[in-house]
């Protein structure tokens, strides 16, 4: 079976288990949001083919299930998939223990056939076909340190080479009960000893009483509630949102923001902007509808501001005007005009979640890496308000959901002291604070003031004081 990124739709294998019941890796059947019980969006299977692309019976996945939105523990990365017909191909039974070391083994999938492999495209690498190797289970150390009640297993050798490759994740380690093959694991990925050494595969016989739950009713986990994340964009490897200014027209090119950090070619000097360049994002820029799911994109087709002095931003405008966006049913917010001050409560609208933040203070001046930033807030203290690796560029809204005041751009991972990574607080002295944990935003309210007709930004506006400001 056949998971839908290769052009051959193929993403993951999975291993039919009964006439509406299938496994697989729990990081296949992964969400925008995250989910472990969810109705996933336009998944299908291809059942009882060999090839990727035709024969066999094509079903639609209408629930799925995993055991956690994590790889931890590793040998519980594991998914169920309902199908919402019956499918006419044999299912295969579960492995009742766990087989022992030396068990030979035979294992299965379309996946990746070199280390040396170029792209998805290359039918040399990856195969339309289905394959097969037999190789054995070997000692759990070699691919794994940790023996906990769901330890994975460890299947495959090193020399000669024999093993899973990327897209087969999934795919089923099969091993022999009398006259029949039975599944004894899905594959997880590389061991800890690296990505030639033996893989680690679940252990379904170590899962079996979770699987056997959801397939007879019994012990079926509730759906996980889907935050709303509607207009959180993707801006190159960032984070963003779409923003128009109160005089922002219908047919104005509509304008992405980020941070400054972010843009592709390069860093902003300190104390420098970068004006009007030639947009540096490769891909296009996607926006999410409410259950996190791409919309519509857009084409940057110009970097109009960059700045990390003052503020840490970026606004690219795009090949589409808000009239556009708003016709493909796009999320476009407002930018606000007043600055974010101690107590505010705003909320981060990541691609996965929505939560709740209060700002603990503005910051004076926040330093990091050569870069000073003013009137910086600090979030307090909390589980889910955090800045983390990824979370570059995610705007901060007002309690409204409609109104970008600012946007995240940094945390202090180390606690050392303005340092890349570990930004500090200045205070009216000269004193610096650094705290490790702490995160922080940075205020969007002058952008306004600096941008003009067609989306375009205009320095010698009086108002506008964003670094590199020359107001006439």
């Amino acid at each position: 079976m056949a998971l839908p990124p290769r052009p051959d739709g193929h993403r993951c294998g999975a291993v039919l288990i009964a006439p509406q019941w299938a496994v697989t890796a729990g990081h296949c059947a992964n969400t925008p949001a995250g989910a472990t019980a969810g109705v996933p969006r336009g998944w299908k299977v291809r059942v009882g083919s060999l090839n990727t692309t035709s024969g066999g019976e094509v079903a639609e996945i209408d629930r799925f299930y995993r055991r956690h939105n994590t790889y931890d523990p590793p040998g519980e990365d594991i998914a169920v998939l309902h199908l919402r017909k019956p499918v006419r191909a044999k299912p295969v039974r579960l492995a009742g223990t766990t087989p022992a070391v030396g068990t030979p083994v035979r294992i299965l999938g379309w996946g990746e056939t070199s280390d040396s492999c170029g792209g998805f495209d290359d039918p040399r690498c990856f195969p339309s076909k289905l394959r097969e190797a037999d190789t054995e289970v070997v000692p759990l150390e070699e691919c794994w340190d940790d023996l906990g009640d769901t330890s994975p297993l460890c299947v495959g050798r090193a020399n000669p080479a024999v093993g899973p490759g990327m897209t087969d994740s999934g795919g089923p380690a099969l091993v022999r009960s009398g006259d029949e093959w039975v599944l004894a694991g899905t594959v997880i990925g590389p061991g800890i000893r690296g990505a030639n050494l033996p893989t680690m595969y679940t252990d379904v016989s170590k899962n079996a009483d979770w699987i056997s739950g959801i397939v007879t009713g019994t012990k079926v986990p509730p759906l996980t509630p889907v935050p709303n994340v509607e207009g959180v964009a993707a801006v190159g490897d960032c984070m963003g949102s779409v923003v128009r200014t109160a005089t922002s027209r219908p047919n104005d090119p509509a304008l992405a923001l980020t941070n400054g950090h972010c843009v592709p070619s390069g860093r902003p000097a300190p104390g420098a902007a970068v004006v009007d360049q030639p947009a540096d994002l490769e891909g296009p820029v996607t926006i999410n509808d409410p259950a996190g799911y791409t919309r519509t994109s857009a084409r940057a087709t110009r970097l109009v501001y960059a700045t990390m002095t003052g503020t840490d931003i970026a606004l690219y405008r795009l090949d589409k005007t808000y009239a556009q966006l708003a016709a493909e049913g796009a999320k476009v917010f407002r930018l606000s005009t007043t600055p974010m001050r101690k107590g505010d409560r705003l909320l981060m609208a990541h691609r996965s979640s929505r939560p709740l933040c209060t700002v603990e203070a503005a910051v004076r001046h926040l330093r990091e890496d050569g870069y000073q930033q003013d009137g910086s807030v600090r979030y307090a203290s909390s589980n889910t308000c955090v800045s983390r690796p990824g979370y570059s560029g995610t705007a901060l809204l007002a309690a409204d959901g409609n109104t970008v005041v600012g946007i995240n751009n940094t945390h202090n991972r180390d606690g050392e002291q303005c340092t890349n990574n570990n930004p500090c607080e200045v205070g009216r002295g000269g004193s610096v604070t650094a705290v490790k944990g702490r995160s922080y935003g940075q205020q969007v309210h002058k952008i306004a003031a600096c941008l003009t007709k067609g989306s375009r930004s205009n320095l010698s506006r009086p108002g506008c004081a964003l670094t590199g400001a020359t107001p006439s």
